[in-house]
């Protein structure tokens, strides 16, 4: 049986992954409404497959519950939250997930740390945690970490396709766990030691970041002398060797938003690229912001209340707010007392998560003058008419070239 700890984003998918291929699954999670939710028949976030994939794990057998289990394989998928101002990882709920496993798990349990973390944290966090309880890892409990690699959006697609890795201590047991990976991975699993699977994932998205750090860079550098930054990517993109990516608001979620700064804070000095890639990221929102005015005094818009934002997820067609571009532009708003002045909707987000937001397009667009999209949900995408006459700042490049709509 697996035990799996945190029923989130990324721990509930599993453990229904699992599930639904044959495996005995407990779901564990302190949350006891998400429990009950679950114990209900519902899930508990939207997501793409999530419903159906839920309805086989539940015909399977699987069991939710806020007890953790004895048994001999645990999968932690808690949260890994890095402090803002130092840039480093909180270890405290994987540590503390850690705690409570080992306190139930009979001997030579294996423990797989399935959340993100940074190249070390095992070995200064987790292991002190299982030593403190008079335990000795690779006899009484065994540590593997098989970091995750999927996306809202198409997770339950990404489960099954995605190549894995499996870090551990004894290759034999990380064998033993690449097969139980096995049971549901149609990618390749690589087996390898706990800091290299550790840096592997941030790595991974960390390169992605700095992608999209060129991208949104080079659309600082076209704005400045007039230029169609998308115009140049699509023709530089004609070379085979060259991919560049889309510029945007910003970085949301929860990987590459912050994965890369757990290397700028374990290694400062060192990681200069990287950091300069964050800078650049994190200072798309007030980009944007710089763009919607300069294009208010150009269409001589002079009323904020006028002005309304769509989109507050950190990507299309997801509900996850994590890290959101549009949360850290609204931030930046309030620095300035201003942030109450626009309406905000996303069809995506059911309930209220700050000031003004609104739950119908009708609501959103009456008595608007200019939108600002931020996130290209299906419902607009290559739609601009959907807002009518109103001047449009599309920060995703996803409404067309009418002449009332305007690009970073």
């Amino acid at each position: 049986m697996i035990n799996v700890i945190g029923l989130g984003y990324i721990g509930l998918p599993t453990a229904l992954m699992f599930a639904s291929h044959g495996v005995e699954v407990v779901g564990t999670d302190c949350n006891e409404y998400l429990v009950t939710t679950l114990k209900a028949g519902r899930t508990t976030f939207k997501e793409a497959g999530l419903d159906e994939l839920f309805g086989r794990a539940v015909d399977a057998g699987i069991q939710f519950t806020t007890d953790y289990q004895s048994c001999d394989t645990y999968v932690i998928s808690v949260p890994t939250p890095y402090d803002k101002a130092s840039k480093k990882i909180d270890p405290s709920y994987v540590t503390a997930a850690v705690g409570d496993v080992v306190s139930v798990c009979p001997k030579g349990a294996t423990v797989i740390i399935e959340s993100t973390v940074s190249p070390g944290t095992i070995e200064k966090f987790v292991r002190p945690a299982i030593e403190r309880r008079n335990m000795v890892v690779g006899e009484d409990v065994h540590l593997v970490h098989a970091p995750e690699r999927i996306i809202p959006g198409n997770m339950v697609y990404e489960l099954l396709h995605n190549n894995r890795t499996v870090g551990a201590d004894d290759l034999s047991v990380g064998e033993r766990v690449k097969g139980l990976y096995a049971s549901f991975c149609q990618g390749e699993i690589a087996v390898t030691d706990i800091r290299t699977a550790e840096m592997t994932k941030v790595v991974e998205n960390t390169f992605r970041d700095i992608n999209i750090a060129y991208a949104n860079e080079l659309a600082k550098i076209c704005r400045s002398d007039g230029m169609d930054v998308h115009e140049i990517i699509r023709i530089a993109n004609k070379h085979p060797r060259v991919n560049i990516l889309s510029p945007g608001p910003g970085v949301g979620g929860h990987c590459i938003s912050v994965d890369p700064w757990f290397l700028v804070g374990d290694y400062p000095g060192l990681a200069n690229i990287i950091l300069a890639a964050r800078k650049i990221n994190d200072s798309m929102p007030d980009f944007v912001l710089e763009r919607a005015s300069s294009i208010m005094k150009e269409r001589g818009i002079v009323d904020s209340s006028k002005i309304g934002i769509y989109g507050l997820t950190y990507k299309e067609n997801v509900d996850d707010v994590r890290e959101s571009p549009t949360l850290q532009m609204l931030e930046s708003m309030e620095r300035h007392l201003a942030v109450d002045a626009c309406k905000v909707y996303d069809p995506w987000i059911e309930d209220d998560i700050v000031l003004n937001q609104v739950h119908s397009m009708e609501e959103f667009l009456d008595g608007l003058e200019m939108v600002i999209v931020m996130v290209g949900h299906s419902q607009i995408k290559g739609k601009s008419e959907m807002f009518g006459d109103r001047v449009l700042l599309d920060a995703r490049n996803v409404l067309g070239n009418d002449d009332n709509v305007y690009k970073l």
